[in-house]
C-alpha cells in the first residue's frame, strides 16, 4: 500500500461483504475524496445525488466497471470528512482492480479496522458509546441484540450519562462556590448543603443502573446456561435436541463428556449459550475429575444451571456436587422410561417440582424452551430498549463514579476542597464512558473490533 502523503490520509475500504455479490460498496473518506472520485469517475455528482459513471484507472485509462457513485461533503457526512462511495458490480475481480487503482493515487491508502468510525468519533459525529453500539449492531445475531445495539448507537446510554454529568457539574459549581466564599461561613455552609442534597438522589439513580449493568452484557454476549447433573442423566442428548444437530457424543458409558461443549441458540430473540458439561459424581478417574472441576467452575458463573436427573432414580445437587448458589432449573429426564411416575421432586419439596422431559422423544422440551425463554426475558428484557451499560468498562466507570459520590457524602467529609475533588472524580468517570475525557486509552480497544470498511 502507498504511504500516507497527507495528514489525515484519504482512506478507502470495502464496506460491503467479502466475496462474490450483486453489489460491492467501496467507501473513500478524507480531504482528497472528491479529487479521487473525479479521477476515477468524472464528473463528480452534486452532494448526496447518485450518478451512473464509468470507473476508469486514472493511471492507464482502462475501464474497470460501470457503477453508481455518490459524494457527501464534510462535515455533513458520516465521518465528518468528504466521503465518496462507489457501488460496483460485486465480483472480486472488479473490487481488486478498483483497489489497485486507488492504491496508485498519492495520499490514498487502505483503511485500518474501525478507522471510518474512529474518524467519526474524532470529528464529533459519534461518542464512544455510540461507536460501541455500532460495532454491536454489526455483530448482532438476535433481535434483542439488534434492538439493544440500535438503542446504544442512537445515544440512549450516552444521553443518560450526559444528564448525570450535568447534574454533577451543577453540584460541583456549588462546592466551588463554597470554596470561593469560605470567609463567609453561612454562604459556604449553605452551598455545601445544597451540593450534597443534590448528590444523594443522583447517587441512587446511578447505583440503580449499575446494579443492572450485567443485563446489557448478557444481551450482547448471550445468556449463559449450564446443563449439569449426574453422569448419564441425558445432558448431551438434551443439548443435541436443543441444537437440532449432533454436537455432543451420547453414550451409555459414564463420564463420556470431559470438556465443556457450547451451542448458541436464539430463544425468543435472545442469544442463549447452552453448555454441556461433565457429569458430577463423587468418584471417577483423574481426567473425569478434571472435567467435573471445570463443570463446577462454569456452573458457578452461569446465569442459570439446568440440572438434569434420571426420573427413575433422581440425584439432585448437593453442596459437594454443586458449589455456590447459582439459579437452578430442575428437570426430571427420561420420562419415557417411567410414563406413569409422578414428577420427580427436589428433596421431596412439593414446591420444587421438576419439569418432566424426555430428551429421547422430545416430550416436555417445548415447555422447557418456553420456560427458558421466560427466564431469560425476565432477566434481561429491560436492557434491550433502554440506556443500560453493555460493557465491563462501563461498569468500571460507574463504580468509580459511585465510589467518589459516596466519599462526597461521608459525614466526616466537610472540607469544600475535598468535596469538590470527589465531584470532579465522579464527573470524570462519567466522561470516560462517552469519551469526553481520557478517550485515547480505550480507542484502540473499541475501534479495533470493527471490520476494515467500518
Amino acid at each position: 500500500m502507498s504511504a500516507c502523503h497527507s495528514n489525515p490520509a484519504t482512506i478507502f475500504a470495502l464496506s460491503s461483504g467479502q466475496g462474490r455479490a450483486g453489489v460491492a460498496v467501496i467507501r473513500i473518506s478524507g480531504p482528497r475524496a472528491k479529487e479521487v472520485l473525479e479521477r476515477l469517475a468524472a464528473p463528480c455528482p452534486p452532494p448526496r445525488r447518485a450518478a451512473f459513471r464509468k470507473i476508469v484507472d486514472p493511471a492507464t485509462g482502462e475501464l474497470l466497471d460501470a457503477a453508481l457513485v455518490l459524494f457527501f461533503a464534510g462535515p455533513a457526512s458520516e465521518t465528518g470528512e468528504d466521503i465518496a462511495e462507489l457501488q460496483l458490480h460485486g465480483s472480486p475481480a472488479v473490487v481488486r482492480s478498483v483497489f489497485q487503482a486507488l492504491d496508485g493515487i498519492a495520499g490514498c491508502r487502505m483503511a485500518e479496522p474501525g478507522e471510518f468510525a474512529r474518524r467519526a468519533f474524532l470529528n464529533g459525529k459519534i461518542d464512544l458509546t455510540a461507536a460501541e453500539g455500532l460495532a454491536d449492531l454489526i455483530d448482532a445475531e438476535t433481535d434483542a441484540q439488534r434492538r439493544q445495539a440500535l438503542a446504544q448507537a442512537g445515544g440512549a446510554f450516552s444521553r443518560l450519562c450526559d444528564t448525570w454529568r450535568q447534574r454533577l457539574l451543577e453540584a460541583r459549581a456549588l462546592a466551588e462556590a463554597a470554596i470561593d466564599f469560605s470567609d463567609e461561613s453561612d454562604v459556604a455552609a449553605d452551598a455545601l448543603t445544597r451540593a450534597r442534597a443534590s448528590v444523594a438522589p443522583l447517587l441512587a439513580d446511578i447505583e440503580q443502573v449499575r446494579s443492572g449493568a450485567n443485563r446489557g452484557e448478557i444481551v450482547r454476549e448471550g445468556f449463559q446456561v449450564v446443563l449439569a447433573g449426574a453422569p448419564n442423566a441425558g445432558k448431551s442428548s438434551l443439548l443435541n435436541l436443543l441444537a437440532r444437530r449432533d454436537v455432543a457424543i451420547v453414550s451409555a458409558e459414564p463420564g463420556t463428556t470431559r470438556d465443556v461443549i457450547e451451542v448458541r441458540l436464539d430463544l425468543g430473540g435472545y442469544a442463549v449459550v447452552v453448555a454441556d458439561t461433565a457429569g458430577l459424581r463423587n468418584d471417577g478417574g483423574a481426567v473425569e475429575q478434571e472435567g467435573m472441576r471445570r463443570t463446577k467452575i462454569r456452573a458457578g458463573t452461569a446465569d442459570l444451571v439446568v440440572w438434569l436427573a434420571d426420573v427413575q432414580d433422581p440425584i439432585w445437587p448437593t453442596a459437594e456436587l454443586l458449589t455456590g448458589s447459582p439459579p437452578i432449573l430442575y428437570l426430571a429426564n427420561k420420562s419415557d422410561l417411567l410414563p406413569d411416575a409422578r414428577s420427580a421432586l427436589h428433596d421431596g419439596a412439593t414446591s420444587a417440582t421438576a419439569i418432566r422431559i424426555s430428551a429421547l422423544t422430545g416430550e416436555g422440551v417445548t415447555d422447557l424452551v418456553g420456560k427458558l425463554t421466560s427466564v431469560v426475558e425476565a432477566r434481561v428484557a429491560t436492557a434491550v430498549n433502554t440506556g443500560l451499560p453493555t460493557r465491563e468498562r462501563h461498569r468500571r466507570a460507574l463504580s468509580a463514579c459511585v465510589d467518589a459520590l459516596r466519599s462526597c457524602l461521608e459525614p466526616t467529609n466537610t472540607e469544600p476542597e475535598m468535596i469538590a475533588e470527589d465531584l470532579r472524580r465522579a464527573a470524570d468517570a462519567l466522561g470516560r464512558i462517552t469519551g469526553r475525557i481520557d478517550a485515547e486509552d480505550v480507542l484502540g480497544e473499541i475501534f479495533g473490533r470493527f471490520c476494515i470498511g467500518k
